[in-house]
Formats: C-alpha cells, sequence, structure tokens
C-alpha cells in the first residue's frame, strides 16, 4: 500500500512538474514602458500572478517565454471615469444610474457589476485591464452622463437628484466571475452648473449646502449612539448616506468631483482645505487656466485631452493643450476615454495619442493611462506600473500604443494570458460564414 501511494505520488509530481513550470512567464526583447521610465530590450517576469522582476535579464530557467522583439510592453491600461461592468445597451438599464429618493452616497455600483458585460473583452482588446467605474449623475463629464437626467429636475414632473451620486469601484477585465478588486474607492458628486440645479440654482447655495452636509455627517459620526436613542435633531440625510460620508469627511475617501469652470475649480480647491477633504477633479476643461493653483493643491484631475469645443459656457475656454498644461505644472492627471469609456473605452489610447501631439510628453501619456490612475485612486505600485510585486497586468503591443494603427497582440490579467477576441468578432466570423455556426459562447468573454 505504501509503494502504491508513493508511485502515485510521483507521477502525479511528474504531471505537476511542467504545469507549475509554467506558472513562470518571461516576455523578452520588447521595448518595455514601465509606466514610470523605459527600458530597451527589457524582459518581464511574471509568476502567480504577479510580476517578479522587470530588467534586461535573459529568462529565468524554466519560464515560458514569449518573444517580443521589435514590439513595446507596457501595463495595462486603467480606464478611468468608466461605466464598464455597469452598463451596456439602454435597452436592459443601466446600473450605473440610481434615481432613489432616500439615497445617494450611500449608492454602490459595486452591487451591480456584470462579469458577462459584452463590452469588457471589447475594451481588454485595447488594452484596458482595470477600470474605475463610477455612478452617473446629471452633470458628469463622463459619456454616460444622459442630458435628460436633468429635464424637469425640481419642477415637479421628475425626480431631483441628491447632492452625491454615489460610491465608485475598482474592477479588472480579465476572465473570470470575480472582477471586482475595491468597491468604495471614491466618492462622486456634481459641482457647477449641474451641482448648482440640484442645490435649487446657485452656485453658493451648493457649497453651503454642501457644507452643511459635511458638518451633519460629522455630527453623526460623534453621536451615533444618541442617534440610535432618537436623541439627535433631525438630519437631512438617511442613515444609510450620513455612514456612507463619514470616510469623506474624515479624508479617507476622496471625492470625484466634476467640474469645468476655471472658477469653479478656484471654489472647490478653498472648499477642499476648508473641509480638509481630498478630493479628484473630473472634467477641469478650463484647468489650464488655473493649473498652478491645482498643483499647488495637490489635487490630481481626470482629463479628456479632446474636449476643445465650449457645448456650454462652462467650456467655454477648453482647449486640447489642457492635459499638457496640467501636467507641465506639476499635475497629476489621468486620462480618460470616450463616451463614459463603456463601449468606446478602447479609444482612451488614442486620446493619450492626442494629448502627445498637443505637447503632453510620451512617456507622460504612457503614465497618465496606466501607472496615474493607479495613484490617484490609491493603487500605486500595485497595478498599472511593471514593477517587482506589482500584479501582472501586462500587454504586448505589435508598435506604438498611442498610435492608431497598433494592435494589443497579447493581454495579460493578473498573469493570466487573455483571449484575443470579443463577441463582434465572433459575430462578424459567424456572419462572415453565412450565419452558420455557434453562437459566440458567453458573450465572448
Amino acid at each position: 500500500m505504501i509503494r502504491r501511494t508513493l508511485l502515485m505520488a510521483a507521477a502525479v509530481m511528474a504531471v505537476a512538474g511542467p504545469a507549475l513550470a509554467q506558472e513562470v512567464t518571461a516576455i523578452v526583447g520588447g521595448r518595455v514602458h514601465t509606466g514610470t521610465s523605459v527600458i530597451e530590450n527589457g524582459t518581464v517576469v511574471m509568476r502567480d500572478g504577479r510580476i517578479v522582476s522587470v530588467g534586461t535579464g535573459g529568462a529565468p530557467s524554466g519560464a515560458r517565454v514569449v518573444n517580443a522583439a521589435g514590439k513595446v510592453v507596457t501595463p495595462g491600461i486603467v480606464a478611468v471615469d468608466s461605466g464598464l461592468g455597469g452598463s451596456e445597451v439602454s435597452s436592459v438599464g443601466d446600473d450605473l444610474r440610481n434615481a432613489s429618493n432616500t439615497l445617494s452616497a450611500a449608492f454602490d455600483v459595486s452591487y451591480g457589476l456584470d462579469p458577462w458585460s459584452i463590452t469588457l473583452p471589447t475594451a481588454r482588446l485595447g488594452g484596458v485591464t482595470r477600470a474605475v467605474v463610477v455612478p452617473n449623475h446629471p452633470g458628469s463629464s463622463g459619456g454616460h452622463y444622459h442630458e435628460e437626467d436633468t429635464a424637469g429636475a425640481g419642477q415637479g414632473g421628475f425626480h431631483t437628484p441628491g447632492l452625491f451620486a454615489g460610491q465608485a469601484a475598482v474592477i479588472h477585465l480579465g476572465q473570470g466571475t470575480e472582477i471586482l478588486v475595491r468597491p468604495r474607492v471614491a466618492m462622486v458628486a456634481p459641482f457647477g452648473d449641474a451641482g448648482a440645479g440640484v442645490a435649487g440654482g446657485a452656485r453658493g447655495a451648493e457649497f453651503t449646502l454642501f457644507k452643511e452636509t459635511m458638518a451633519e455627517v460629522r455630527l453623526y459620526a460623534r453621536n451615533r449612539a444618541a442617534y440610535e436613542r432618537g436623541n439627535l435633531r433631525d438630519l437631512s440625510l438617511s442613515r444609510a448616506d450620513l455612514e456612507a460620508l463619514i470616510p469623506v469627511a474624515e479624508g479617507r475617501m476622496p471625492l470625484i468631483v466634476t467640474v469645468s469652470r476655471a472658477s469653479d475649480i478656484l471654489q472647490v480647491l478653498r472648499l477642499a482645505d476648508e473641509e480638509n477633504i481630498r478630493v479628484i477633479l473630473d472634467g477641469a476643461e478650463e484647468g489650464w487656466m488655473v493649473a498652478d493653483q491645482i498643483a499647488a493643491a495637490r489635487v490630481p484631475v481626470l482629463v479628456n485631452p479632446i474636449t476643445n469645443l465650449p457645448g456650454n459656457l462652462e467650456r467655454r475656454g477648453a482647449r486640447m493643450q489642457n492635459a499638457a498644461a496640467l501636467h507641465a505644472a506639476g499635475v497629476v492627471i489621468a486620462i480618460k476615454g470616450n463616451e463614459g469609456s463603456i463601449h468606446r473605452a478602447r479609444e482612451t489610447r488614442y486620446n493619450a495619442g492626442n494629448a502627445v501631439s498637443h505637447g503632453l510628453p510620451h512617456d507622460a501619456a504612457i503614465a497618465a493611462i496606466t501607472s496615474n490612475p493607479a495613484r490617484i485612486f490609491g493603487f500605486d505600485g500595485q497595478f498599472g506600473t511593471l514593477a517587482a510585486g506589482a500584479e501582472a497586468d501586462v500587454v504586448i503591443w505589435s508598435g506604438d500604443p498611442l498610435e492608431p494603427l497598433t494592435q494589443a497582440e497579447a493581454v495579460f490579467v493578473r498573469g493570466v494570458e487573455q483571449p484575443m477576441t470579443a463577441r463582434n468578432l465572433l459575430l462578424r466570423d459567424r456572419y462572415r460564414q453565412g450565419g452558420e455556426g455557434a453562437y459566440p459562447p458567453a458573450y465572448g468573454r
């Protein structure tokens, strides 16, 4: 019996040996953009979902070798201000939009994420491996904002949204059923025209309402027991919203502030200083006009660098040099995709390329879609960079990833190579064959 057991164990080890060896993958010979620097003829070694080393040496003995000679290797792209995994098409609803009369800040998008979303593999083909998924709110500068959300607001015929849209989450785009990386990474709120509309029509009213809300949250946090006994004065928010806002009031959770006009940006910076809260500017189309002040306040910006037309008077100073000017002033920027980074998330790299054509250094543009987003949302060194210990989100490109004709040739998420297909490609291939063949399995995931 003992001899038989030993023979079985030896057989298992013989089978397991090659499989274990395949857990080490070395990408060799490529031009490696780490997210902070560039290594020519570099080698990226991955094991167990993480990066072991990045340098110029050869592949470790027994490693699976991926030849990237003549190609470019980068961290996976991080889509910010995104709706990936939370929105498909209008006919099937939108789990990013909260229309509750009693819930605002406590709305948590992480509970509506769909790992089978057909948008995920399409974005992945464009090198996107992570996303910061944000809730919708009237006034959002992301493309998932709908003008009709504000129609009739405050006129008795439509729900007037709360001051807060809810809480954002970070996901990965790898295959599998568990895509959530971390929920509740930031709170979202509109300022400028949209925020003024929520507060009754005037910017000053919104700022006063926000300060009163923070005062109520701090009062509640100090007197939870009294609140439970009913011995605390009436508060304007629900208990769930009050609880959700405590990390914001204490400076532990950043507030993503949608704002465009230069004067509004300065008032948001003043508010953040007075309330001792952390803010992330979203949009900031006129940010270039007050770039030095933004940099001095150490406030990061989520920017769409191709916004150059004043869709309204809030954005009359929009220009395509915005990203370059903010970077030159020392602001940490993250470049956004188009249309809320859902169906067009793959265009994030195109926007970065446009920013380069208008003055942003190439290396800064790569950082603005990889390491900077991770840094802004508290994941510095965990992903978005090619460095020892980081999760192995790696993309091999046929050329410069900021050039439109370049294609992603291999995508790794957490060290696992992903299929280079998506539902749209499967449907294309099916109908090229006259409509015959199997229906795309699992939505192309």
